[in-house]
């Protein structure tokens, strides 16, 4: 690996002990710094037997980065890679929830469930709730609603609402290690109702009990457990200080409070601590618990090193200008002196210097453009698309992106593209839906293969076999016709196994033949269809008594064509070969439950999440990406199309602004998950002379999602490498404007460059 550090970067990697807090802006190169401090610490540290250096990062396709380059610089020096272990905080929770599950009441081989059957169960719990419960979202309804308004909102508009308070709340509750029995107790202590509470906890407490049920933790529930795991476990906590005595914390900006509270636990007070991070950059808050704060503290505390990483390659100096200004003019001149917070510097983003040997792109402030006319949706996308096809004609060797703030409004502009015959790319904007069905359908097979005598597995390994011809709208009934005789099989080994003188499947559908002529079309179809799938079930079956890992890709050969789902299903193979040498007396039987496990429910750990999975910006030259800001974060283009940076999609706090999280239907455009979690951080210490004025926590959501907006905008930007054109449109009602921070830094770009913006 060709890496030359940068004064900056040698001081971040000369550590050898202590706590470290390192800010580092964006294209600094922080990730390769923080691996190459890695493997200084395993070149020039001496490790005792069984310990490791841990790594943690946010998201699955990190994991992969870091051990890659850490197993490259190490190879480099003549060292086996060894002794680093790198995880997401999910997969970190999972390592220290398998060493006692006990202790919180959970089985050995609990189940994770994915977000998908999570946010089944969370809508199933809302829907029941306000079977029984609507009327007490009654009283926050406004006033001059009519009657047919009244039925419309409780039928269309309260699913989306309380679903979205529950999921707040259940996390936060979470998060703050609450559960529903404890917060039920909590309210019963009250001498006044709280409505809000009440829906979030009786919410929580079905929803819980649909994951106790199915013996599963969903993922909040994980870090919840594993701290919990090591609060009660004083020697396993030891036993893991000793296993990591070294942890490099990666995206420290996005890390929550409990995330925060596991990794003291496991530093403890005289362990060594590295954390790196760009509050700048903290753009999960309303997702999720995360905060930028615990990082800003951190590095202040007593005995922390400060470190920065301010050069960064990656844009022109126009581009980084611009992005330091919007800085700069967030902290002095923001209208809302409470939002000055929201950026802060230094570091500012400073150029490598001239003789890096790589160096930042050739300015030209030209290709700077702030187009702040008014337009129509429509408008903006037309105007941005005419531009996008004149630009690739003659720069078809070059990335470009379209960075919406919204996933619709991104599915807007792929539409345009498609009109246009524009190439593109859209995998940003995609679910993780065909990861999930490869792997289902090895587990599906599997399964019948561990249990040959079960019709109902069979059957759905049938369908497994079967799944693209199921997902045709033609085919689907035929499939589930096949599935359904199948299932009505007696003895299956009269099926897959016929005697000479009883064959069950020539019994139920004969083909036509001499000794049938009248047979139907129909029957005998289904007849070799089925008489085909039981000479692929032999192939398989014949295969069983291989290694795990050669089973699995003797049925890839059968069921895959694409890429990814090769890839997908090579992985599974070296995970479930390396769980059978682990467990050498697990029959197949285990080994298809572990897949279940791995495939539907430790997904996210173990990278097999497509939108986690690593996204290449530099295989798409000549091609549209279309993305939101937030899938864009850590990735960059040479052009860049920032688009609707208006005063909806980008509030600045002004009076005339409106936010998402404001419904038109509620008294007072009421933020109704603010006001719930201000009650549930409240009930945490309860003082009646404490708890929040209703509106006051929709108030303070309104700067929180300004200061978010602040930091998104600052995201897209950075996104730039040597183009940037930054456009805005007037909304669906035509009555948005340019965003604030847009005129300001328009303002700025004319007076400095001293030219008409285009």
């Amino acid at each position: 690996m060709n890496f030359q550090l940068r004064p900056a970067q040698a001081e971040v990697v000369a550590y050898r002990s202590g706590k470290m807090g390192v800010l580092a802006v964006p294209g600094s190169g922080k990730t390769l710094t923080l691996a190459y401090l890695a493997a200084e610490l395993l070149t020039h540290t001496t490790l005792r037997r069984g310990q490791e250096i841990l790594i943690v990062t946010l998201v699955n396709s990190a994991v992969d980065l870091f051990t890659q380059r850490i197993r490259t610089l190490l190879e480099a020096r003549g060292f086996l890679p060894l002794n680093f272990r790198v995880r997401t905080l999910h997969g970190l929770a999972n390592d220290i929830l398998r060493e006692r599950p006990e202790v919180v009441g959970l089985d050995e081989r609990f189940v994770i469930l994915d977000e998908g059957e999570c946010n089944r169960i969370l809508e199933s719990a809302v829907k029941s709730w306000l079977h029984n419960h609507s009327d007490l979202l009654s009283g926050y309804l406004a006033e001059d609603l009519d009657a047919y308004q009244v039925q419309k909102v409780r039928r269309k508009e309260f699913p989306t609402l309380v679903r979205e308070i529950a999921a707040a709340f259940i996390r936060v509750a979470k998060d703050r290690r609450l559960t529903p029995a404890q917060l039920r107790h909590r309210l019963d202590q009250l001498p006044f109702p709280l409505p809000l509470l009440e829906m979030g906890t009786a919410i929580y407490a079905d929803y819980q009990r649909a994951l106790n049920y199915r013996g599963a933790v969903d993922f909040d529930d994980l870090v919840r457990l594993a701290y919990e795991v090591l609060q009660w476990e004083p020697q396993l906590l030891e036993r893991l200080r000793y296993r990591w005595p070294y942890i490099l914390e990666d995206e420290a900006q996005d890390s929550s409070y409990i995330q925060e509270q596991i990794l003291r636990a496991l530093v403890g007070e005289s362990g060594n601590w590295v954390r790196v991070g760009d509050p700048n950059q903290a753009i999960y808050e309303t997702f999720t618990t995360a905060n930028p704060k615990y990082l800003r503290q951190f590095v202040r505390e007593e005995g922390v090193i400060q470190r920065d990483l301010p050069d960064s390659n990656r844009s022109t100096r126009s581009i980084m200008e611009l992005a330091n200004h919007l800085v700069r003019w967030t902290m002095e001149h923001h209208p809302l002196a409470e939002v000055r917070d929201s950026l802060q510097g230094p570091p500012f983003i400073t150029p490598v210097p001239a003789d890096d040997p790589y160096p930042n792109p050739p300015d030209d402030p030209s290709k700077v453009v702030l187009y702040t006319k008014k337009l129509r949706v429509s408008e903006e996308i037309k105007k941005v698309t005419r531009s996008l096809k004149n630009w690739l004609k003659d720069h078809p060797d070059r990335t470009v992106a379209v960075l919406a703030p919204t996933h619709e409004l991104a599915i807007k502009v792929v539409e345009a593209l498609k009109r246009e015959n524009i190439p593109f790319e859209d995998s940003l904007l995609r679910s993780s839906a065909s990861t999930r069905r490869a792997a289902q359908r090895l587990c599906d097979i599997l399964h019948a293969l561990a249990d040959p005598l079960s019709a109902q597995k069979l059957a759905t390994a049938y369908g497994a076999w079967r799944l693209d011809d199921l997902e045709d709208p033609v085919l689907h009934a035929q499939v589930i016709g096949d599935q359904a005789l199948i299932q009505r099989c007696p003895q299956i080994e009269a099926y897959l196994y016929p005697s000479s003188s009883f064959d069950w499947l020539m019994e139920v559908c004969p083909p036509r033949g001499a000794e049938n002529p009248a047979a139907p079309i129909s029957e005998q179809e289904t007849y070799y269809r089925l008489a085909h799938f039981r000479k692929r079930m032999h192939r398989w079956q014949s295969a069983v008594l291989l290694p795990i890992d050669q089973l699995i890709l003797t049925l890839q050969g059968d069921l895959f064509r694409e890429p990814a789902e090769l890839a997908l299903s090579h992985k599974l193979a070296l995970i479930l070969r390396q769980a059978s040498d682990a467990n050498p007396r697990w029959r197949l039987q285990e080994l298809a439950q572990e897949l279940t496990l791995i495939s539907n429910n430790d997904r996210r750990l173990l990278n097999f999440s497509r939108e986690e999975s690593g996204f290449d910006p530099q295989a798409y030259p000549g091609r549209v990406v279309v993305s939101t800001v937030h899938k864009a974060k850590g990735l960059e283009w040479d052009r860049v199309y920032l688009i609707s940076v208006n005063n909806y999609d980008y509030p600045s706090g002004a009076a005339y602004d409106t936010y998402k999280p404001e419904r038109w239907f509620l008294r007072g455009r009421l933020n109704l998950q603010a006001e719930a979690l201000a009650q549930l951080e409240w009930l945490l210490s309860p003082a009646e002379s404490d708890f929040p004025e209703e509106g006051m926590p929709t108030v303070q959501a309104r700067l929180d999602y300004v200061r978010e907006r602040l930091r998104l905008l600052y995201v897209g930007i950075t996104r730039a490498k040597r183009e940037l054109i930054i456009t805005s449109n007037s909304g669906r009602r035509e009555d948005k404007v340019p965003a604030l921070a847009l005129l300001a830094l328009k303002d700025y770009w004319e007076k400095t460059h001293a030219r008409s913006a285009v």
